[in-house]
């Protein structure tokens, strides 16, 4: 008995594509929410919370700032790549980007909590989020028009 693998052509393919609300929105909103909340209650951003002893003898201490910003840059990441997506979900994901970076400004120049340096790198985060978004978007679909092209 011989077994023979369906081609290409004769699979069938399902895709199940289950979008949530959760999936447009920015994950970097957390962070600013995030910062907001511990600004708020007072978090001394500069307070060490732990010390690691590196082999060369030095000691690396790790403050809350340190710690949220490691977050922010990690969310960035998964921002981006999430940003690959095509369809109409992604263009929500920019266009609420683009909100979350426009608050950030906000916050910054009017709230004395946030004109921080600290507040300041996540700010930059979202606006890197946005650029890499609509930078990733526009090089995807001039790859596909350009598949589908007579050259």
């Amino acid at each position: 008995m011989v077994m023979v693998e369906p081609t290409a052509e004769e699979r069938e393919v399902h895709r199940h594509h289950r979008h949530s609300w959760m999936t447009a929105v920015p994950l970097l909103t957390f962070v600013v929410i995030l910062y907001v909340v511990l600004a708020s209650a007072g978090c001394d951003f500069t307070l060490t919370r732990f010390s690691i002893t590196v082999p060369s003898g030095g000691v690396w201490q790790i403050t809350v700032g340190d710690a949220l910003l490691t977050i922010a840059l990690f969310v960035l990441f998964v921002e981006i790549l999430k940003s690959t997506r095509t369809g109409g979900s992604s263009v929500v994901d920019h266009a609420l980007s683009m909100i979350v970076f426009v608050v950030c400004i906000i916050l910054f120049l009017v709230w004395d909590k946030a004109a921080t340096s600290l507040f300041f790198l996540i700010m930059l985060t979202t606006l890197i989020d946005v650029i890499a978004g609509f930078s990733v978007t526009i090089r995807a679909a001039r790859r596909d028009y350009s598949v589908g092209g007579d050259n």
